[in-house]
């Protein structure tokens, strides 16, 4: 059994010796220093291996480099202590407050149109659901673009369109390694009625999901790419409406709002997006 204390953690890492762990303890014995702090003086240890062993420690799941092939894009999985990712959490503990309550499952990340960062945004709040401890599935719902596959380094043969065809089951749905409470379901193959599939079968498919997820999140094509995200915002319930600093037209987003709201999806949220 690993030890859960940081020294026994530094140690199980190989980031320190036994011989190294015997000079740390001295150290700290006599300037009265916590472990970590006397690790680091000594130049044993770094600030990232501190803050990588107290996630570790604390049951908080990071990556330290380009492990599984996860792209650099997702800055919660690689840069948990940043800036961004606090803000990120902040929205987290927003849609918290306002969305997940009452068994209300499923939101739609939206924008008006394309590289508004959607599935960026969509991605690492994912990740920052699942490091909480939420069983979060992160659905790419794009069935025209779809990122999400690339971002997370899986296969995208099969997935949500697929699962809406009935042709798959959720076995198609990926485990992310390293994050014990985040999935994903590809977008799969693209279809060429993708209003249809999502229509027809999409709200059912979504009642069965609620009952092994507590977040599922839906990145969606922009809306200038046709009705998708106004469907799949209304059978989600929720959406929060995503726009770009120096991108989006305020006529294009106040548009989209009224869309929104006129197929009596609940607006969750609009979030300028500077990352």
């Amino acid at each position: 059994m690993k030890s859960l204390t940081i020294g026994g953690l530094l140690l199980d890492s190989g980031k320190i010796t036994l011989a190294g762990a015997e000079r740390i303890l001295r150290l700290q014995k006599e300037k009265g220093m916590l472990f970590g702090e006397a690790a680091k003086a000594l130049g044993l240890i770094t600030e990232k291996d501190i803050q990588q062993v107290l996630a570790q420690q604390f049951d908080f799941p990071f990556l330290v480099n380009s492990k599984g092939g996860l792209s650099f894009e997702l800055i919660a999985a690689y840069k948990p202590f940043s800036t961004q990712v606090e803000t990120l959490r902040a929205i987290r503990s927003q849609l918290m407050l306002r969305w997940f309550t009452d068994n209300r499952k499923a939101l739609a990340i939206v924008s008006p149109i394309n590289n508004e960062g959607r599935s960026f945004f969509a991605a690492n709040l994912a990740i920052v659901f699942s490091q909480l401890g939420e069983r979060t599935l992160l659905i790419d719902a794009d069935l025209r673009q779809p990122r999400q596959h690339t971002l997370f380094n899986i296969d995208g043969k099969l997935g949500l369109s697929n699962f809406l065809a009935e042709r798959v089951d959720n076995s198609v749905i990926t485990q992310i390694p390293g994050f014990r409470d985040l999935s994903v379901l590809a977008a799969g193959t693209i279809p060429p009625n993708p209003l249809e599939l999502i229509g027809r079968r999409l709200a059912p498919c979504l009642e069965q999901l609620a009952t092994e997820y507590d977040v599922i999140l839906l990145d969606t094509p922009a809306g200038s790419q046709g009705s998708d995200a106004q469907l799949l915002a209304a059978k989600a319930g929720g959406a929060v409406l995503l726009a770009r600093q120096h991108k989006t037209r305020l006529l294009k987003l106040e548009a989209m709002k009224n869309l929104l709201e006129n197929s009596g999806t609940i607006l969750v949220g609009s979030i300028i997006n500077d990352f």
